[in-house]
């Protein structure tokens, strides 16, 4: 199913869990700190995670961030209808971020991070220079009558994301935010999230960007038809990914890769990247060592794909928008837990009289 000498199969080859001995140096440089132990909460064990990650302590800053947004389309849209939004919305919100006037675009700004849209699977093209041009196919399949897209686009869309993050890792960009936009892409995000978790699909299936009690309803139908249609399961993550999820997911997944391959943080952002990010972890268990959670937010399969991924998310802000607007927010929290181990004086250093 992955070539041996594929991108792909590559990326996974490279992939090795995060330095133990890093986290352990981080955790006992933690103590030497002037505080008392245990009193920066999460800034404290993100800041030893990000050791871990660099197999450095103390880490290096991981700046500059680059948003990573890929942008798709659904035949599920299309044939079932599990969105009140029309799918040229994709598009348009492409448009929007590539120029500077979403959600996430005004996050990224204020948090020193730079955005990079890439069309992987979008119906129409998208006349913008600033919109990357990598489009796998025009938008998937319905998966309530087979496949969402062949294992060949599966494969290309994962490595649409892996060749992101080799990219961003070339021009320096020493920490990755996961962002997406596509009409109707909470239908296979829950899809994925059932499979690779295991969890009941009403459990982890939302009202997405909102979805009334009918829709909803048939959101779910639609889910439970396309996972039995597919024969989808963890135990084939390709062939689950091309049953059942879309080509932005593909291309999240494979930024996940590529950054882990790096040995880069990768900041999580909803429901969406947390289904791209359980397929990324079905590929390659040693991946989920490099994500951080960003923000639990409204959608319940956020939730579930996070405690699945052993993550603990660093803030609850109630957000349901996507595009990596969540994960791009706690960046400066992300910076200042790395900034904690490399900049904040010892007991020894400033001179202060450390517990008796």
């Amino acid at each position: 199913m992955i070539e041996p000498d594929s991108l792909l199969a590559r990326t996974l080859a490279a992939i090795v869990p995060v330095d133990e001995d890093a986290r352990a140096a981080a955790e006992a440089r933690q103590l030497t700190l002037t505080k008392p132990p245990g009193s920066l909460g999460r800034l404290e064990t993100l800041g030893n995670q990000l050791s871990a990650i660099s197999g450095q302590c103390p880490p290096p800053a991981p700046a500059p961030a680059l948003v990573g947004v890929f942008a798709g389309d659904h035949g599920v849209q299309a044939g079932q209808r599990v969105s009140p939004w029309p799918q040229d919305v994709s598009r348009q919100m492409a448009a929007n971020i590539a120029l500077g006037g979403a959600a996430v675009s005004v996050l990224a700004r204020n948090s020193g991070a730079d955005v990079r849209v890439f069309d992987v699977g979008l119906l129409a093209p998208v006349d913008l220079d600033a919109v990357r041009d990598v489009n796998v196919r025009r938008g998937t399949d319905d998966f309530t009558e087979g496949p969402a897209m062949s294992i060949a686009d599966a494969v290309a869309g994962l490595e649409v994301g892996i060749r992101a993050a080799d990219e961003a890792y070339a021009q320096g960009y020493r920490c990755l935010v996961m962002g997406e936009v596509g009409i109707g892409n909470t239908t296979p995000a829950a899809a994925l999230i059932s499979v690779f978790t295991g969890a009941d699909v009403a459990t982890v299936t939302g009202r997405g960007a909102g979805a009334d009690d009918e829709t909803l309803a048939r959101k779910i139908g639609a889910i439970r038809k396309g996972i039995e249609v597919n024969a989808a399961t963890p135990e084939r993550p390709v062939a689950a990914l091309a049953g059942v999820g879309g080509l932005e997911h593909a291309a999240m997944a494979g930024y996940v890769l590529g950054g882990a391959a790096h040995r880069l943080p990768v900041i999580v952002d909803g429901v969406i990247a947390c289904s791209a990010a359980l397929v990324a972890d079905g590929l390659a268990p040693a991946a989920s060592g490099y994500l951080i959670g960003g923000h639990n937010g409204v959608e319940a399969g956020i939730a579930v794909a996070l405690r699945h991924l052993r993550l603990d998310p660093v803030v609850a802000l109630d957000l349901r928008l996507g595009e990596g607007s969540g994960a791009v927010t706690v960046l400066p929290i992300v910076r200042g837990a790395a900034a904690i181990l490399s900049e904040m004086a010892t007991f020894d250093s400033a001179g202060v009289s450390g517990r008796e």
